[in-house]
């Protein structure tokens, strides 16, 4: 408990002398009896501040850039009114910049054997999970001289999950998909898909896909229709070593590999294929397997909640085991990770074709947008050094993927914007050759 409301004392005080003793004055100046009465009593009429009672409610996880709701209810067992300013702390990264003041101090008066509701917003700047710090409680008297002050510990935790803002693509992706599924006019066929049906012959078929059975028991030339296999592995891959703590814009990059992931794997799911997700560094951060189609999505973001990027170097070699043992059978592997000449070079390459002999592998890689500006720049002498440098660097990563393709790898590197749907178009790509 603590004392406070010293400077509302003071400028009541005025100019009335108060007694103090000091060695250097020959004297003591009067007491003003009536205004340190006042002081004694509007204390002593302050609710008291640990004696309250509180407890919260809410919201337990929003998405990131969405807002959170926490409920907290004050209540005042005690014979005296409160009035109170009331303090909800919370971490920085719980608000945006320069919001946090308005957001987490409140304004409130408990009537006396009453409870009263407050309500804190959040908007996370962050994923992971956020805690709850101390509620400080202010307690003024009625005259506002002297107040009564104290904290509680409130316990309280609101995941904030990865924002999936390419879940506006999904439409227009499951369009594609239905078209490779036979459920619309279009088409197609491909080594390894499964047979659908048989249809009359148009002009345009491909001659290969002609039943010559069929077409000898009927009057009219019949033509096999072929659909996608269904039940195929996938495992996601999130690379979680240094080189995903790299901010591209906002956001490091792997935020915009995990926005990226969960749209390839929104799509995969709906056709029937499964999903796992594998986060590795030097050690596994995240392990998912085994989930059905309803539940892959948000076991993948509850997953996805709380990894971060270590400042360690990948480990490609323990990567490349993990991702062996975590899919036995033949599967689409899409590693999310860089196109750094060092980390492929010294790193995958040595390791990739344990991978290639026996699975599909995709690498999606986030490009820095800004980099693709300086390579633009002219007009004077640092400009054109900082194109200089961004057309070096371009053509480093264009270096990389060719011989990352060499191998048999299907290369997506794009902008963090670009990236979820140049990655589900390459799926849907491998689909149609019947590569999955």
């Amino acid at each position: 408990m603590a004392l406070t409301g010293r400077a509302a004392l003071i400028a009541a005080l005025g100019s009335v002398p108060i007694g103090i003793w000091d060695p250097s004055w020959t004297g003591i100046l009067a007491v003003n009896a009536p205004l340190a009465a006042a002081c004694a009593c509007d204390f002593a009429l302050a609710a008291p501040v640990r004696r309250l009672g509180l407890t919260r409610s809410g919201d337990t996880s929003a998405r990131l850039g969405e807002t959170a709701d926490i409920t907290l209810t004050v209540t005042n067992p005690s014979g005296r009114p409160l009035r109170a300013r009331l303090r909800d702390a919370w971490p920085p990264s719980s608000w945006r910049p320069g919001t946090e003041t308005a957001a987490s101090r409140h304004s409130l008066t408990v009537p006396a054997g009453e409870r009263r509701r407050v309500t804190t917003r959040l908007r996370p700047t962050r994923r992971g999970d956020h805690h709850a710090d101390r509620v400080t409680i202010r307690s003024y008297g009625p005259l506002g001289l002297l107040t009564r002050q104290g904290t509680h510990r409130v316990p309280w935790t609101v995941r904030v999950l990865p924002a999936f803002t390419s879940r506006k693509h999904l439409p227009s992706k499951l369009s594609r998909l239905r078209e490779l599924d036979g459920r619309t006019s279009v088409l197609t066929r491909g080594e390894g898909t499964e047979f659908d049906s048989l249809r009359e012959y148009v002009p345009g078929d491909d001659t290969r896909s002609i039943d010559w059975r069929a077409t000898a028991r009927h009057s009219t030339v019949a033509v096999r229709t072929w659909r996608p296999e269904r039940d195929r592995h996938i495992l996601l891959v999130l690379d979680t070593g240094r080189t995903s703590a790299g901010r591209v814009g906002d956001a490091p990059r792997l935020d915009a590999a995990m926005d990226a992931a969960l749209l390839l794997a929104a799509l995969a799911s709906r056709v029937g294929d499964r999903v796992d997700l594998l986060a590795y560094d030097r050690r596994v951060r995240a392990l998912l397997q085994g989930r059905t189609a309803g539940d892959v999505l948000p076991s993948l973001v509850n997953a996805m909640a709380t990894l971060e990027p270590e400042l360690v170097e990948t480990d490609a070699r323990g990567l490349t085991a993990t991702v062996l043992r975590s899919a036995p059978r033949r599967s689409l592997i899409v590693l999310f990770t860089t196109l750094d000449a060092a980390p492929i070079e010294e790193g995958l390459l040595p390791v990739l074709p344990q991978l290639t002999q026996r699975h599909t592998v995709l690498v999606a890689s986030v490009a820095d947008p800004h980099v693709a500006l300086m390579a633009e720049a002219r007009g004077h002498t640092d400009a054109v050094y900082e194109a200089a440098a961004a057309a070096q660097a371009q053509s480093e990563r264009r270096y990389v993927a060719d011989r990352l393709r060499r191998h048999g790898v299907t290369v997506v590197d794009a902008t963090p914007d670009e990236l979820p749907p140049a990655l589900a178009d390459a799926y849907l790509e491998l689909k149609a050759a019947g590569r999955l």
